[in-house]
């Protein structure tokens, strides 16, 4: 088995048990206790999960990883999610586009479109698409939070208020089980759900890492939004609350710039 494949099993079973010792792994994967050492160790490193005394658990579910390392986690997979969505937003769109990564690089994607009306509370996001001299890019007022660009608190959930714009893009920190969308930081929350509440249509930009990971404010549920858009087929428990609520699936073919339907993702087609 690749390493990179036996490392995303690795964290699957993590983020499913919360702990799994080496041994275990090294006997699951028939590999010796070195190499599970070593796979642990990488994955540490990336501040993917934590190594303790015979084993690996969870990282902590109160505090992200930092900026840094999550801009170069998964980049192509969140480059892929960008482009997919990017691809259904109709030139002179107003957006909402919240703090994270995933959708920076949707903000990256966008940039060859036309008269877009953009508002945002990341930084990041407006310095990149202010560039393009056909949008009109407004930014949020309200605390900045030096980490990562994002502006968060009262002042700029009621600034968010005072819009309805066509499409709200939001990502988040995990997605629990039960479709719970998860973030760490309680004031980032709030603005995404002004976010929510204030635009037409909500799409949920994830990538495959988020679905099974603890953080412990509670943004909203998987059925709150109306289309998420991954790389790769989400657990079947989250697939059941998709289909049941009506949200559209999109997720990112790795063999070619398409989109996999619902059903064909759902039997890997």
């Amino acid at each position: 088995m690749p390493r990179n494949e036996r490392q995303e099993r690795i964290l699957d079973l993590v983020r499913r048990h919360g702990f799994v010792s080496i041994d275990d792994l090294a006997a699951q994967f028939d590999v010796t206790p070195q190499t599970i050492r070593r796979d642990i160790n990488q994955l540490s490193n990336k501040d993917l999960l934590r190594r303790y005394h015979g084993g690996a658990g969870m990282t902590s579910s109160v505090e992200n990883v930092a900026y840094q390392t999550r801009q170069i986690l998964w980049q192509d997979e969140k480059r892929r999610i960008a482009q997919m969505l990017a691809e259904h937003i109709p030139d002179g769109s107003s957006l909402f586009i919240n703090i994270g990564t995933t959708t920076e690089e949707v903000a990256r994607a966008l940039l060859r479109h036309g008269q877009l009306k953009v508002i945002t509370n990341n930084l990041n996001v407006a310095s990149m698409m202010s560039s393009n001299a056909d949008f009109e890019v407004t930014v949020a007022g309200g605390v900045v939070r030096s980490r990562d660009g994002g502006i968060i608190g009262e002042a700029t959930v009621d600034f968010i208020r005072q819009f309805k714009v066509d499409y709200g893009i939001i990502g988040i920190s995990g997605i629990d089980v039960d479709g719970s969308l998860l973030d760490f930081d309680y004031r980032e929350v709030r603005v995404a759900k002004g976010i929510i509440d204030n635009a037409r249509r909500v799409c949920l930009v994830a990538d495959h890492s988020k679905f099974g990971r603890s953080a412990m404010a509670r943004l909203a549920n998987i059925a709150d939004v109306d289309a998420v858009y991954t790389d790769r087929p989400v657990p079947p428990q989250i697939e059941t609350i998709i289909a049941d609520n009506g949200v559209d699936l999109y997720v990112a073919d790795q063999a070619a710039d398409g989109v996999i339907p619902l059903d064909q993702a759902a039997a890997g087609d």
